[in-house]
């Protein structure tokens, strides 16, 4: 049965709103889920990092670190400060971003979106055949022909918006698996640190306050005399003592410095995850999106209002993490492999 130019150009609109309807959606998803990740990373922050990094011992052997690094630097080497802020990503990790990200990894909020953009879609896809009195084999061969997964140089993992939405799960396809992996190529040399190897802001932040901090310290000679000087001398108890009670008395000080550059990067670790188009949460769905809406020409045709949130194919449900008061969001009933 042949259809009117016309009614496909309908048809063509309607696929547009859907997409535009479903990218609001996915992409409010990993916004909600990545306002949490922040939330939870600066709470870990102030119950384990804080009091780590400001305890007399730790800054005494921080001292201590920047000193044999200085010592140990070799022309062409990797320098102190780049040393020191691999040893603080470490401890970051460690003791923030690794326990946080049992609970919400943003790594896997990438394929966590897509699959909330495809199934959002697919809600909006099924009614649209018999709106417009289309046979659903012509449906089907139309939705063929519109690119949603497209790798440059032409991928054979390539998939149009027929193959995404006809399969139960997306993370069956091929072409999805290939999409991840060029996000997380993409952010391999630039995304900001959610490991221990790739330093962070917060690292890179928190060794320049150390190095600015000893600059300007009588403790950098101490510990210069510890790993340069005489073997197995010990600091007098009587100093050690003092020690404590001057470091006392400054810790507050240095927690509140530490805070304000913890919370200075923290905002630009999240503004990186969302908001960069090519390895950010956000980059599958605008992929997906863009190629979608931008394959469709423009009509002039008033698409049908989306006004209701179509029912999307469920997954398996899973426990939410827990959530701060005034942050809202639902958590994700699938994972990314």
């Amino acid at each position: 049965m042949p259809i009117a130019e016309h009614t496909w150009q309908q048809v063509d609109a309607d696929i547009v709103a859907g997409s535009l309807a479903a990218k609001g959606a996915a992409t409010g998803f990993v916004r909600s889920q990545l306002e949490q990740w922040k939330w939870l990373v600066t709470e870990k922050g102030e119950a384990d990092f804080i009091p780590w990094f400001s305890r007399y011992t730790t800054q005494q052997w921080l001292t201590v670190k920047v000193a044999w690094y200085h010592l140990s630097h070799e022309e062409g080497g990797e320098p102190p400060a780049d040393r020191l802020a691999a040893y603080i990503q470490e401890q970051y990790f460690d003791r923030v971003l690794a326990p946080v990200a049992r609970e919400i990894d943003p790594t896997s909020l990438v394929g966590q979106g897509i699959q909330r953009y495809v199934r959002t879609l697919n809600g909006h896809l099924q009614p649209i055949p018999h709106r417009y009195g289309i046979p659903e084999d012509q449906f089907k061969r139309r939705l063929a022909t519109i690119p949603a997964i497209k790798l440059a140089p032409p991928s054979a993992h390539d998939a149009s918006l027929g193959e995404i939405v006809s399969l139960e799960r997306i993370e069956h396809l091929p072409a999805y698996s290939a999409l991840l992996h060029r996000i997380r190529d993409r952010g391999g040399e630039d995304r900001v640190g959610l490991s221990k190897t790739r330093v962070s802001p917060v690292a890179r932040n928190v060794s320049e306050q150390v190095l600015n901090k000893l600059a300007i310290s009588s403790g950098t000679s101490a510990a210069s005399t510890l790993v340069g000087g005489i073997t197995g001398s010990v600091i007098s108890l009587g100093a050690t003592v003092l020690g404590v009670i001057w470091h006392e008395a400054g810790r507050e000080e240095i927690e509140t410095a530490l805070r304000e550059t913890l919370n200075a990067s923290i905002a630009d670790m999240w503004q990186s995850l969302m908001d960069d188009p090519a390895s950010g949460v956000a980059a599958g769905i605008y992929h997906i999106a863009d190629h979608i809406e931008n394959h469709l020409p423009p009509t002039f045709t008033t698409p049908v209002r989306l006004d209701s949130q179509p029912e999307e194919t469920r997954l398996p449900e899973q426990s939410p993490p827990l959530r701060p008061p005034g942050i809202e969001g639902q958590a994700d009933d699938g994972q990314d492999e």
